[in-house]
């Protein structure tokens, strides 16, 4: 059940792609409370999944891949109509290829993305709940945000200019954060990619 939550995110997203394109102030108006209804379902999957006790690897490594792909997506999307600059969703991209390449290691070993970090302020950082839930607070304000600014333009609104301008400040607050919760899973990847535990030789 939890998992078939996860993944309906991907034509949800879809359709408020489309509703971002659609050049029409009314329908944009309609995508905030739209896509604060697709952050909502990213954290009903996680209790979902507890409640029923179906958390798993594939879980988590749904819930992520779900989430890494909708937040490039609509980095690229805002970047492609305009509302922020184009370094954005090359700094998602950047830092969510490398950071996921490093975490597929770990889940090769059947350890879960967010028990891959072992130091206590890397786990704060990256696995508390106070952190993820600030972040995904963060991001999916910003990202009903740009969307509601983009209907302002649209509608040639006196407040478009100052909407663009807080529209740019969440931007980079949001992506700043993100560089931060990326850096300790790195930093704490990188000795144990230097250096792989040996594998253990089969005893005779």
């Amino acid at each position: 059940m939890a998992n078939l939550v996860t993944l309906s995110r991907f034509p949800l997203m879809l359709l408020y792609v489309v509703m971002l394109y659609s050049q029409n102030p009314v329908v944009l108006y309609w995508g905030v409370p739209f896509v604060i209804l697709i952050f909502l379902l990213d954290g009903l999957d996680g209790k979902i999944a507890r409640a029923r006790q179906e958390t798993s690897l594939l879980g988590s490594t749904l819930d992520i891949a779900t989430d890494r792909a909708f937040e490039l997506v609509l980095w690229t999307v805002f970047a492609h109509i305009g509302l922020i600059p184009i370094a954005l969703p090359i700094i998602a991209i950047i830092r969510g290829t490398t950071v996921d390449a490093v975490r597929a290691v770990g889940m090769s070993r059947g350890e879960a993305a967010f028990d891959q970090v072992r130091h206590p302020v890397s786990r704060f950082i990256v696995s508390s709940r106070f952190m993820r839930d600030i972040y995904g607070l963060l991001k999916g304000f910003s990202f009903a945000f740009f969307t509601y600014t983009e209907g302002l333009k649209l509608s040639a609104s006196p407040h478009a200019d100052l909407a663009v301008l807080v529209s740019q400040i969440l931007a980079w607050a949001t992506i700043s954060l993100t560089i931060v919760r990326g850096l300790p899973v790195l930093i704490e990847a990188y000795p144990l990619l230097q250096n792989p535990p040996k594998a253990k030789s089969a005893q005779s």
